[in-house]
Parts: C-alpha cells; sequence; structure tokens
C-alpha cells in the first residue's frame, strides 16, 4: 500500500506542528498533495478509471479549499506551504 502509518507519521511530522498533530491545516494540504500526486500516477497507466477520477476532483477541490481557509487567516503560513510543496510555479 502506498500510504502505510509510517508515511503519514512522516507527512505530518514534516509539515505539521508534530508527527501526532494530524488536525494541522498544513499536514492535511500535504497528505492531500501526497494522494492527489499518486492518483495523478495511476490515471497515466489507467485512463478510463473514472472513480477514480472522480475521486481526485472531489481531494483537489478538498486540498483548494483548505488553502483558501490557510490564504483568509494566516498568509505566511500559506506562502511557506506553497513554497515547501511547489504548488504553484
Amino acid at each position: 500500500m502506498y500510504l502505510t502509518a509510517e508515511v503519514k507519521r512522516e507527512i505530518f511530522k514534516k509539515h505539521g506542528k508534530s508527527a501526532d498533530d494530524t488536525g494541522s491545516t498544513e499536514g492535511q494540504i500535504a497528505l492531500f498533495t501526497h494522494r492527489i500526486a499518486h492518483l495523478t500516477d495511476h490515471l497515466k497507466a489507467n485512463k478510463k478509471d473514472f472513480g477514480t477520477q472522480r475521486s481526485l476532483i472531489k481531494m483537489v477541490g478538498k486540498r483548494r479549499s483548505l488553502l483558501n481557509y490557510l490564504m483568509k487567516n494566516d498568509i505566511e503560513r500559506y506562502r511557506s506551504i506553497i513554497k515547501t510543496l511547489g504548488l504553484r510555479k
């Protein structure tokens, strides 16, 4: 499986406040980014997997809403997470 407990813990440790802080906005955005990258690779190989395509679109929307929330409340945290994850070109 691509997303084990150790991988999640490492993502939250790197982007959240701690490894156990799964509710932080930055940690959730980083987790969604990891999952989106995995599903994008899957869809490149399986073009007709429409269930995965729908879940990818929903996940991108959830990440976008979290980013909008972060941008409204703390622009510096928003800019730092965008920079570390490389979401903008």
